[in-house]
């Protein structure tokens, strides 16, 4: 999996740009600098026919780099990475976390992609775009930027599903300073979809899951608790922490009068991207290496018959086994 994901766990809508599309971009753009340039070119020339060979020389170098180097970097500045041709072709340069970029960014990029680009024809930048990961060339690399799609087609976002009632509160003293990133974005996946799963495959990834959890948190599952319902629970918590944090900082900064302190708001569970497909290995820098992956042999369950149960729910089916215990 090759999306952004937060410090939070939260998988961004943001797709990396591939090749062909990228390619696509830096042409329209060669193609409108070129003509600028050219355009520039015939302009001097016809104003310094009087100049000598050497200011001549100096004028058309300064013209070069203003153009093809200058241009690009205050198009990026500008239009927070929306050049021509990635207007054209619905890309964006953000930063690794999905910010906007700024001067120092795009100047980054600029240089290197003179480089890499017009240096070696584009043959330098195709290869690094073909073996990142994320299609990154070496001007991102440094620069600490990633070229993104943003027209991606529309779906339907799956919120995490809350935990039973009789859990609701009961981890409230459990340390998840120690979970990684991974493991959090690895239980969301799982909770989003786990009705879509065989039951057999939905306990041993439950199991799993709830084990690397435990080993984090030195905290074991309470008795009669079900993993699925142990994992909602925990998850559950964080997002309540989240909030509380939140919300003391807006307090803060209301009573000292600084509303521009104030920070960014919780994503809400809600607009968490869901997995569509069956997952793949999740990597990356926030990864950590968990991952939710059904094997071609195991086979998907249907989705929960009306009248069924939810969690904390119990109904004729029990897709998730969540009930309290004896």
């Amino acid at each position: 999996m090759n999306e952004l994901v937060t410090g939070d766990a939260v998988v961004l809508g943001l797709q990396p740009a591939r090749l062909p599309s990228r390619a696509l971009a830096i042409a329209i753009d060669l193609a409108v600098l070129l003509t600028v340039f050219v355009l520039f070119s015939i302009g001097l020339a016809v104003a310094t026919v009087t100049l000598d060979e050497a200011a001549t020389a100096a004028i058309a170098v300064a013209t070069f780099l203003l153009v093809l180097v200058g241009g690009p970097v205050a198009v990026e500045t500008l239009s927070h990475g929306r050049s021509l041709g990635k207007l054209a072709c619905g890309l964006r340069v953000v930063r690794d976390d999905g910010g906007p970029i700024r001067f120092r960014h795009a100047l980054v990029r600029g240089a290197m992609g003179l480089v890499e680009i017009l240096g070696t024809f584009g043959v330098v930048g195709s290869i690094a775009s073909l073996v990142s990961a994320r299609g990154r060339r070496l001007g991102d690399v440094f620069a600490g930027t990633l070229v993104v799609r943003e027209r991606v087609p529309a779906g339907r976002a799956l919120a995490v599903p809350p935990p039973p009632p009789w859990l609701v509160g009961r981890f409230g003293q459990l340390d998840l300073s120690g979970v990684p990133d991974g493991l959090w974005l690895a239980i969301r996946q799982y909770l989003t979809r786990m009705n879509q799963l065989d039951a057999t495959v939905r306990g041993s990834m439950a199991e799993r899951l709830a084990t690397d959890l435990v080993a984090r948190t030195g905290v074991p599952v309470p008795a009669g608790v079900p993993a699925a319902a142990y994992l909602a629970a925990v998850v559950n918590e964080r997002q309540t922490r989240d909030v509380r944090r939140v919300a003391a900082a807006a307090g803060r900064a209301g009573r000292t009068g600084a509303p521009d302190a104030w920070p960014a708001p919780v994503p809400s569970p809600a607009f968490v991207k869901p997995v569509t497909a069956a997952p793949v290995p999740v990597k990356g820098e926030h990864s950590g290496g968990w991952a939710i992956e059904v094997r071609p042999g195991e086979a998907a369950a249907p989705p929960p018959a009306a009248g069924g149960e939810d969690m904390g729910r119990p109904g004729p089916q029990a897709p998730t086994g969540f009930a309290p215990p004896a």
